[in-house]
């Protein structure tokens, strides 16, 4: 296999990673409302848990399926004071949480290396193996991972629990006057997209297979956002075509920039043409490439059976 190959076998990685993500995030703020924009904070609890596993000697399927319970317990227990705000208060909280949180890993060397970061060893460890076939594995487990949360988060959307959390999404006055408990349906939609984003993070750091504080800025919450915003929210499927499209730039825009000679850095040039887009989608289909899913529940089927009837 040649060179560019490799680099699509790696972007499909990351595109995989990040649909996890990206999922989770439409979750919570395509679904459910949650303007959640310390999203880099769970994907880092699963990345940091797995890793200290890892390095314990724990096999991966224990990594990862430990990390994905820490970032949804850290995410319930995030959520407790943070959905008692509303809209901007709430964005302003959660960033804040996963800033404050990544300042805790940068100054405790004790947890995982502090700024010196930690090496993680890889889900795969067959040795005399061409890097191409460790690669197509790596795809393998990424996109087996992406299949069971795609499943489960359209199995939640596309259920009577679904029905509420869209409504709890239009009006919350009006859902607590049906005798639906908010916050509750809140919390628990917080807890399963942060126990998504640990899925990612564990993933993430046994496929670099070397993370720090450094890896966990902002910006990488603000780029899941561009592939939510850009695939459409509340449409899981368009969600993951964003992933594919923003990665595609990211990863891209590294290739080009070692074979194209080009009069604007590949990198800045990428993130021009995502802002473009960005700004052009906000005027003029505000919905995001795809619009919002319908809800497929089976009494809507059978209520719209009955309707065709009569």
């Amino acid at each position: 296999m040649s060179e560019p190959l490799i680099y699509v076998l790696d972007m499909a990685v990351f595109v995989g990673i990040f649909a996890i993500l990206a999922v989770s995030l439409n979750l919570e703020y395509g679904f459910t409302g949650l303007a959640n924009f310390g999203k880099v904070a769970f994907f880092m609890v699963g990345a940091y848990t797995s890793s200290i596993l890892a390095n314990m000697g724990f096999p991966y399927l224990a990594c990862i399926t430990v990390a994905t319970f820490a970032a949804g317990f850290v995410g319930f227990v995030a959520s407790l004071p943070a959905l008692k705000l509303q809209a901007d208060y709430l964005a302003i909280v959660t960033l804040a949480f996963g800033e404050i949180l990544r300042f805790i890993f940068k100054n405790e060397e004790w947890i995982a290396g502090g700024v010196q970061g930690i090496t993680v060893p890889s889900a795969i460890t067959i040795t005399g193996v061409p890097i191409q076939t460790m690669m197509l594995i790596q795809l393998t487990i990424v996109y087996a991972a992406l299949a069971i949360c795609y499943f489960i988060a359209q199995r939640v959307v596309n259920s009577p629990y679904g029905r509420t959390i869209r409504a709890i999404r239009e009006d919350e006055l009006a859902a607590q006057v049906l005798g639906k408990d908010v916050f509750k349906y809140k919390a628990q939609m917080f807890t399963l997209g942060s126990a998504m984003a640990g899925v990612s993070g564990s993933l993430f750091s046994q496929y670099v297979r070397f993370i720090d504080p450094y890896t966990f800025e902002p910006i990488l919450t603000f780029t899941v956002w561009m592939m939510v915003i850009l695939g459409g929210p509340a449409n899981n499927l368009g969600v993951i075509l964003g992933a594919v499209f923003v990665q595609a730039l990211e990863r891209g825009a590294r290739i080009a920039k070692d074979y194209l000679l080009l009069p604007v850095d590949p990198h800045n040039l990428r993130v021009m043409i995502i802002g473009i887009l960005i700004i052009l989608i906000l005027m003029y289909r505000p919905q995001g490439l795809f619009r919002e899913s319908k809800v497929k529940t089976p009494a809507l089927e059978v209520a719209s059976k009955w309707k065709k009837r009569s």
